[in-house]
């Protein structure tokens, strides 16, 4: 059954509310918005109330009709600062959508600096708008709180447009994109991965596993279609325990499913139990996240790098691999864990579904290489990028390095080649065949290469 789109909040974990709702443009603005009505009910309360204005030196307290001039042209001034900022934020999603992805979106505007900006500009305007209605139309009244901080909200509104042009023209950098999504991706590996699957890792080759070994599986069905955005992996296993069954994830986190298939497997050892609450601890919606799925984040920087493709923008593309293969390592170390996740007894409680480390290359690199078609420089940055990861990670991927720059050569021989482009090819093939221990292998493909050079 579709959950109403506010309802659906409390059903979400405290992680994924708060991604959803960083991901949104009200939330921020909603505070300011309040602390503005609250600061605007103290000025009134000070000015008009308790009369602050008889304390003070009459030189620097205001009239009744200066006032009003004041709070009337800094409204007006305030609410063309935040034209200015709309029209602003509205390019920059042009760009981002038009010239890079449209996924980043999202990105841009759960940036604490951007959500800031238009919680200010939102508060600022409200607190100015409201004011007015504290001010009377006689000559005769005196005023100090309200004109003084409107002067001093209205000031900060305007460094803060500074601010956020400044800010705007900083993110939309190339290189600062490519850095934040992969930093965003690190930051779901190391929190999905490390804080909540961490604990429930198999300590060493040794746990307990009778019941997949002694019962017939059964399998639980998915009610609706969708993306598979996260799972309860700690709740999951709690409920495990305590119905004695071992469960099996039957897809990963971020792959799209079917209404009706397959969801889990599991191996029961006990009375029945009620299959829904298995189905309530894993959220499939109708899109993809960062919560959990560690692939989102490389597919969004593999679209930049084919979007540079398509624009002739060679920098970005190789800047854009650069931060792959930093991508590429962390994955390669968290995913090296095993799929196997026991409870506090080691007994086998929950399975999920492995994705090896070639498998994250094919869908980074795989892609790309498919789009440079015969652009040999991509093939060469690509191929330097994997010489970097075969030095820097263990050898258990070396294997899956060197199978991906032979698969990237024997396709890549269909192409004529320039005789500079051959040299630092081979050179960066050679250095892959080094550090992945299959030199044997790198004569055959340097035969190839030489044959497709330009005479």
């Amino acid at each position: 059954m579709k959950i109403p789109d506010i309802q659906r909040y409390f059903f979400m974990s405290k992680r994924e509310r708060r991604n959803e709702l960083n991901q949104t443009l009200w939330l921020m603005p909603l505070r300011y918005i309040a602390v503005a009505l609250a600061l605007s009910a103290v000025s009134a309360i000070l000015d008009i109330y308790l009369d602050i204005h008889k304390h003070l030196p009459a030189d620097i307290v205001f009239t009744g009709s200066t006032t009003r001039l004041v709070i009337t042209t800094l409204t007006g001034g305030v609410l063309t600062l935040s034209a200015f900022t709309i029209n602003s934020l509205l390019v920059a999603l042009t760009t981002l959508s038009g010239q890079y992805s449209s996924r980043m979106v999202l990105n841009f505007i759960s940036e604490p600096p951007t959500q800031h900006v238009l919680g200010i500009f939102n508060g600022s305007f409200i607190y100015v708008l409201f004011n007015i209605l504290y001010l009377s139309n006689s000559n005769n009244e005196f005023y100090f709180v309200i004109p003084v901080l409107s002067i001093i909200i209205t000031f900060i509104a305007a460094v803060t447009f500074i601010y956020f042009v400044n800010h705007t023209s900083t993110w939309l950098q190339v290189h600062n994109i490519t850095s934040n999504m992969k930093k965003t991706t690190r930051n779901t590996i190391r929190s999905s991965l490390l804080e909540e699957i961490g604990p429930y890792q198999v300590k060493g080759k040794e746990f307990k596993d009778n019941i997949s070994n002694q019962c017939p599986v059964k399998t639980i069905y998915a009610n609706e279609s969708g993306h598979l955005q996260s799972a309860n992996f700690q709740n999951i296993i709690e409920e495990a325990k305590k119905d004695n069954i071992v469960i099996e994830l039957r897809v990963s986190i971020g792959q799209f499913i079917l209404e009706n298939t397959p969801l889990f497997d599991y191996w029961q050892d006990s009375k029945d139990f009620d299959e829904e609450k298995y189905r309530r601890l894993v959220r499939v919606d109708t899109k993809k996240t960062e919560v959990q799925d560690l692939e989102f984040g490389l597919e969004k920087l593999v679209e930049v790098a084919t979007k540079g493709l398509g624009n002739n923008d060679p920098l970005t593309v190789n800047n854009t691999l650069y931060q792959i293969a930093d991508l590429l390592k962390e994955i390669g170390n968290a995913t090296s864990f095993s799929p196997i996740l026991v409870d506090d007894e080691n007994h086998v409680r929950l399975k999920l579904k492995y994705e090896g480390f070639d498998y994250y290359l094919y869908k980074s690199y795989g892609y790309i290489r498919e789009y440079a078609g015969q652009n040999s420089t991509v093939i060469i940055t690509i191929l330097e990028m994997l010489n970097l990861l075969a030095q820097s990670m263990d050898s258990q991927v070396h294997n899956d390095l060197w199978k991906f720059a032979e698969e990237t050569i024997k396709g890549y021989q269909q192409h004529s080649l320039y005789e500079s482009d051959c040299h630092y090819i081979l050179k960066n093939l050679k250095a892959v065949a080094i550090h992945t221990n299959n030199e044997d292998a790198f004569p055959n493909l340097e035969e190839i290469m030489s044959t497709r050079v330009f005479t």
